[in-house]
């Protein structure tokens, strides 16, 4: 994807920990407006959150909007746990009301609240270049997300990684896994969105305990007993036996190692 600068996850000592923090910044009518002109019925805010569990823990969200504008996605974002912040529509408080009030909590966030180390800002409007820079002189990890047809340039390029909302729909298309089990087709689903978000992290080794902790944030409701399988090790077996992916086991630890997904792992 052009444009894209890859995040540089610092390597945890523990091969089994994984804790990004991240803070959520949503400006929603940037978003909302960018997808309609881009021709969808709706904006989904699943999909984002979904993309940002693969990469951490989402410890902080907030949503600036005039909200009785977007009354019907309000139930969407309460459900999601995302406090939604009330902007006065433009001809009362104009664009910047919404710009402000975002740069202000975010930065209050970044002086404050030391252990988030990635703030994500769902926006497109380079007005936000400025908040990107302090808080990557901050020492946060900044990413980016937007619509293409409204994101600026500018902000793509000072973020440390950029996701368009246009690649998350097409990533949200259905698996290539042929199987009637619905029930065994939406593990392994679960399972290959799993390890696709480790290696979009470039891992040079991805463990299994790892793997079974990003499916936990990807469906916090997750367990493994509920598909049929007493521990994590035999869900693997299963799935290299389907031809999900190929393991091997290391021999100091006795853990499982996922060494590529197989070829039912892509998209249609």
């Amino acid at each position: 994807m052009g444009g894209h600068l890859p995040i540089n996850y610092e390597r945890k000592k523990d091969m089994n920990l994984e804790t990004n923090n991240l803070a959520l910044f949503v400006d929603f009518e940037n978003l909302a407006i960018g997808a309609q002109q881009s021709g969808y019925k709706r904006f989904e805010l699943k999909l984002i959150l979904r993309r940002l569990r693969e990469i951490g823990r989402i410890l902080f969200s907030r949503a600036y909007s005039d909200w009785s504008s977007f009354q019907d996605y309000r139930l969407e974002f309460h459900s999601a746990g995302i406090e939604m912040f009330e902007i006065p529509s433009r001809h009362q408080g104009g664009k910047n009301s919404a710009d402000i009030r975002m740069v202000v909590d975010a930065l209050d966030l970044c002086y404050t609240r030391p252990h988030f180390d990635t703030f994500v800002l769902a926006s497109g409007d380079s007005d936000f270049t400025p908040l990107v820079n302090k808080l990557r002189e901050n020492n946060k990890r900044v990413l980016g997300i937007g619509v293409k047809n409204s994101t600026s340039s500018l902000l793509v390029e000072s973020c440390d990684q950029f996701i368009f909302y246009e690649d998350l729909k097409r990533a949200n298309l259905p698996r290539r896994y042929k199987g009637d089990d619905k029930k065994k087709a939406e593990l392994f689903e679960l399972l290959t969105d799993a390890v696709v978000a480790l290696q979009r992290q470039d891992r040079d080794i991805i463990w299994s305990s790892l793997v079974k902790q990003t499916m936990s944030r990807i469906k916090p409701t997750f367990d493994q007993e509920y598909y049929g399988f007493r521990n994590f090790s035999k869900l693997l077996e299963a799935a290299e036996k389907e031809k999900i992916l190929s393991l091997e086991r290391d021999e100091k630890s006795g853990s499982y190692v996922i060494l590529d997904l197989g070829p039912y792992q892509g998209r249609n």
